[in-house]
Parts: C-alpha cells; structure tokens; sequence
C-alpha cells in the first residue's frame, strides 16, 4: 500500500500522529533513539528534515539510521530539492501556497520534478501553509504569513490547496511556537476541506493536540517535543491516547 493510502486508512480509524525529526538538531544516532522511541510510543510515521541547516550529507545519515531503527514509514519533509533522497519511503511534495517567493510556491517542485521521477519513490502532493508568528520558516521561506484570526484568508489558502488537486493540507505555526494555531481557525478550515488537514508547531502536550483533533486536525505532527523530550515513548503514547479520545468526542 503507498503511504498516501495509508494515511486514508489509518484516517477511518482514528487521528495520525507524526514524529518530525531535523537532521540539524542531533546526530543520526541521537535521531535513530527518537525514531525508536516514536515507534514505541505509537507514532505512524517519522518525517524528516529542517527549515535550515541541512544538506544532503546530514540528510541522508540520518534517514540511513532512521530506517534501520524502526519499520514506520520515513518520509521526506524537503526545503529544496538538493536534500531529496531515495533512502525514504516518499516525499512531502511541497508548495508553500503563502510565500512571495516563486521557488518555494513552485520553483523547488519544478526543480525536483524529473529528479523524483528518477528515483522512483513515492510523491505525496501538500500544500503548506504558515501562519503567524511563523517562526523561522516563516523567515526562510519569505512568507506573506496568516493571521491567527484571519479565518477569511485561512480558509481561502486551505480551499485552494484543495482545488488545486494537493492530497493534504499542511497549516504551520512554526518550530518552537509558544502556542498552535488557534483551534477556531483549525475548525474553519476543517470545515470547508475535504481533504486530510495536518497541523504543526506548538503540539507539545497532550492537552495542546486533544484540542487540535477536536477541532478538525486529521493528523498532528510533533517535533520540538521529541526533540526535549527524556521519554520520548512515554511523551508520545500520552498525546496519542490523549487524541484518540478527542476523536471519539468529535464524531464522524
């Protein structure tokens, strides 16, 4: 089954939980214990990859150690084209919908295009798309960030990845966020698309990703919590059972 459809089915029977792992934030060793410790604690798939900082060499050491700690899916979560891989099982295959520059909305899928044709793997399309404070992929990639309140323009951006023929909808805080994006935004979008909804930045504690499920998010990526966490097992095991509950409350 593609990783893609597997989402699909994992999305019949509950909320997703995905481990973000950056190769600029441990060595490949240090990412291979969290990539364990997220299978462990019931995480469905480990994403790799960084807003800044990493090259090829970092990229593809911690993928080789990343697939050899665990069975879950590695997928990539690309900056540019020069970190693509064919140590992964698919590619986040990204278009940053709210940028001002024309390399990150498309530039870095047309360059990586024949290249992940080549390699063969798995290309899952997403649109991504940050919102305020926006961190520092806010920075990076020049965008022209969503109002945490604007729910006009959230759900504009969000109904246009949908009609553009992207498989999931990627809404972004940024890494080390004090706090998510606001669950009446979360519901708005979730209400208008019906496409998978993922949410990112500022998931670090069970409570945080309960109200996100509850709100309409499908699939919860966590990163800077496994990044401090001294359990990781146990830090990711809490949130999932924390959004399985939240599932239940929220009804088909």
């Amino acid at each position: 089954m593609s990783i893609l459809g597997s989402f699909h089915t994992l999305l019949s029977k509950g909320p997703v939980h995905i481990t973000l792992i950056d190769p600029d934030k441990q060595n490949p060793q240090k990412a291979a214990l969290m990539a364990k410790g997220a299978e462990e604690g019931g995480s469905d798939v480990i994403l790799v990859g960084g807003t800044s900082g990493v090259d090829i060499s970092k990229q593809e050491e911690t993928l080789d150690t990343v697939r050899d700690a665990t069975d879950l899916p590695v997928v990539i979560f690309p900056t540019s084209a020069d970190i693509l891989s064919i140590n992964a099982n698919a590619v986040f295959y990204m278009s940053l919908l709210n940028s001002r520059d024309i390399r990150f909305v498309v530039g870095e899928a047309v360059r990586s295009s024949l290249k992940l044709f080549d390699m063969g793997i798995e290309v899952i399309p997403v649109g991504y798309l940050v919102f305020e404070p926006g961190m520092l992929v806010g920075k990076v990639g020049d965008v022209d960030l969503i109002g945490r309140d604007d729910l006009e323009m959230g759900r504009s951006y969000a109904k246009a990845v949908e009609f553009l023929g992207m498989d999931l909808c990627y809404l972004e805080g940024g890494s080390g966020v004090d706090s998510p994006i606001p669950s009446s935004m979360v519901s708005a979008i979730s209400s208008i698309i019906d496409i998978p909804l993922i949410l990112g930045g500022g998931i670090n504690t069970p409570e945080r990703a309960a109200d996100a499920v509850r709100s309409g998010a499908d699939i919860i990526v966590t990163g800077t919590m496994v990044e401090r966490s001294n359990d990781v097992a146990s830090s990711i095991s809490e949130m999932i059972a924390s959004m399985k509950e939240a599932w239940k409350e929220r009804g088909p």
